[in-house]
């Protein structure tokens, strides 16, 4: 539904409200409105933005543009969570390629979600299709596990790290979301406290779903983005 409504001349906070309207006519609640103090109910991240960006009128969407939208709900107990990243009319064909390859970066680490596998598993995945491509992996920021709250462990990074990582087990559910930039990893929070930033200001792209492990390999339980 919010893709649809992404096109030039409309404000992020259109969008954060269309989401939280949309929310609550299905009996669920935005999960990061309030979250830590976060004033929004949609994350809203444009261009070299990497996640956390804030909505707000002043911010209107152009020709070219990517935008990342991330945003979660608690519906009956437990939360959801997932992020897409659209462009905004016709985009540069380096953009184009920098979402194509995260999209895939995506689909490569969900391939990993099978029982006895490890996290690092997904982590490499991740890691080596992105920068096979000649991108980067954000590293300051995780998937995470989500449940009964909005961030559980274990935390999903998308490099690998050293020592063993937790092994994939049935009924786990893991919220993973490569986060991917153009140029360098490093990354900043600007001075809003929330919004982050590619520090080379290049492009940065996010997928996320939520994707549940079980006997018969992945379950993606946010398909509908």
């Amino acid at each position: 539904m919010l893709q649809e409504h992404i096109a030039p001349g409309v404000n992020t906070l259109q969008l954060d409200k269309l989401a939280e309207s949309y929310a609550r006519k299905n009996n669920a609640e935005p999960a990061f409105k309030g979250y830590r103090g976060f004033p929004g109910s949609l994350c809203v991240s444009l261009n070299e933005q990497v996640v956390h960006g804030i909505p707000a009128r002043k911010v209107v969407l152009k020709e070219g543009d990517i935008l990342s939208i991330d945003f979660g709900v608690k519906y009956k107990g437990y939360y959801g969570d997932a992020a897409v990243t659209v462009p905004v009319g016709i985009i540069d064909p380096d953009a184009e390629r920098l979402l194509r390859v995260t999209r895939e970066s995506l689909d490569k680490a969900i391939e990993q979600v099978q029982v006895g596998k490890r996290i690092a598993d997904i982590s490499q995945a991740v890691q080596g299709y992105v920068e096979g491509k000649g991108f980067s992996v954000v590293r300051q920021f995780v998937g995470h596990g989500i449940g009964q709250h909005l961030h559980e462990p274990p935390e999903i990074p998308n490099y690998s790290r050293s020592g063993r990582s937790p092994k994939l087990m049935a009924g786990m559910v893991l919220a993973i979301e490569p986060m991917v930039n153009a140029g360098t990893h490093e990354v900043k929070i600007l001075g809003d406290g929330w919004t982050v930033v590619t520090c080379d200001r290049k492009l940065s792209a996010h997928f996320e779903h939520s994707v549940a492990v079980t006997e018969n390999g992945p379950l993606i339980l946010s398909k509908g983005i």
